[in-house]
């Protein structure tokens, strides 16, 4: 999607190739929204997998009962898929999102831009999904979708709406108008570092809910977890370069809300399991899908530590998640923590 491509794309979608990397229950929905108006090519790892779409067309795997669109083809070839797309879009988990896209590098035409579904941190350097790409795919304009997405309920066609956050803002418009549907809106945001800290840290949030659930606790308890989930999300956004504007948008409070809430959600699922006393082994064995909450949490505080900023219920969780504390030994810490003012490290 250089400056040429882009001029002669607006006018006419349908003549851009959009490529989706990675056949997860969210890769799957990005690439079913995409293919409604473009053609659109769904990458898969495991050729298997490839051919049980090609004949079901579905993802019974990630996502059953969600129809293929007919502009929408899938493959196991990932040199073939990206050198022939305008735009590419990862659907890949943050702890394979590297390697994958190291991979396709060397096939990407100049100035096709990236745009992530990942909201994670990479384990060991701290990046955002926006850096590894800047990292492995120098000169490509890269970018996040992110919001209150649970992939099923997009699936169905339930209305829903995303955020995509760009620098550039000519681009961030026409990613918005290649993925808008009549029930998926896309807004456009020029926060990067806002928009992927809140999705990493929605994930972690999430898992404190379902933990409070899960143990008994009632909706009192989790308001009061997602509304000072939400300034601690902000806290370290701004202390990153972020916009604390974000927070209060879909990247953030409206993602958060999503996440934190429903059964549907797999980081809220795994808090839950732990609250009646399952061990996170057994959870996550179980479990066919990444709930990116258990990976993300742990470089999450590497970062909020690197720019000192105090994140009480992101450190309970992980104490939950890597030591087998309690989780009513986790809300008992975080009641008996000193009270403060409630915008401390917010305030203007």
């Amino acid at each position: 999607m250089t400056q040429t491509r882009r001029a002669r794309a607006l006018p006419n979608l349908g003549q851009v190739s959009i490529a989706v990397i990675g056949a997860g229950s969210w890769g799957t929905t990005v690439g079913v929204l995409a293919a409604q108006g473009n053609d659109t090519t769904l990458w898969a790892r495991r050729q298997s997998l490839v051919e049980e779409m090609r004949g079901a067309r579905c993802n019974t795997q990630y996502l059953p009962g969600a129809t293929f669109p007919e502009r929408l083809a899938v493959s196991a070839d990932l040199p073939a898929v990206v050198e022939s797309a305008d735009l590419v879009i990862m659907g890949v988990p943050s702890h394979g999102f590297r390697a994958v896209a190291q991979e396709l590098a060397p096939h990407l035409r100049p100035g096709v831009a990236l745009v992530s579904l990942s909201k994670g941190v990479e384990q060991g350097s701290l990046l955002r999904m926006t850096e590894v790409l800047a990292q492995t795919c120098p000169g490509h304009p890269v970018g996040v979708l992110t919001g209150p997405n649970l992939a099923s309920e997009v699936a169905a066609g339930f209305p829903a709406a995303a955020v995509v956050a760009m620098d550039d803002a000519a681009l961030a418009s026409e990613v918005q108008r290649l993925l808008t549907t009549s029930w998926f809106r896309v807004y456009t945001n020029d926060d990067l570092v806002g928009s992927e800290v809140a999705g990493a840290l929605k994930n972690v949030m999430a898992i404190a809910s379902g933990m409070a659930s899960g143990s008994g606790f009632g909706d009192n308890t989790r308001a009061a977890l997602l509304t000072r989930g939400l300034a601690e999300m902000a806290r370290l956004g701004v202390a990153l370069g972020g916009k604390v504007l974000t927070f209060l948008g879909l990247a953030g409070m409206g993602d958060l809300i999503a996440t934190c809430t429903s059964t549907r959600s797999r980081n809220y699922t795994v808090g839950f399991r732990l609250g009646q006393g399952e061990r996170l082994d057994d959870i996550v064995a179980s479990m066919q899908m990444v709930a990116e909450g258990i990976k993300s949490t742990g470089p999450v505080l590497e970062l909020a530590a690197r720019v000192g900023v105090d994140m009480p219920i992101a450190s309970e969780v992980g104490a939950a998640l890597y030591e087998s504390r309690p989780v009513t030994e986790v809300v008992t810490n975080l009641l008996s923590r000193e009270v403060s003012s409630e915008f401390a490290g917010l305030e203007s």
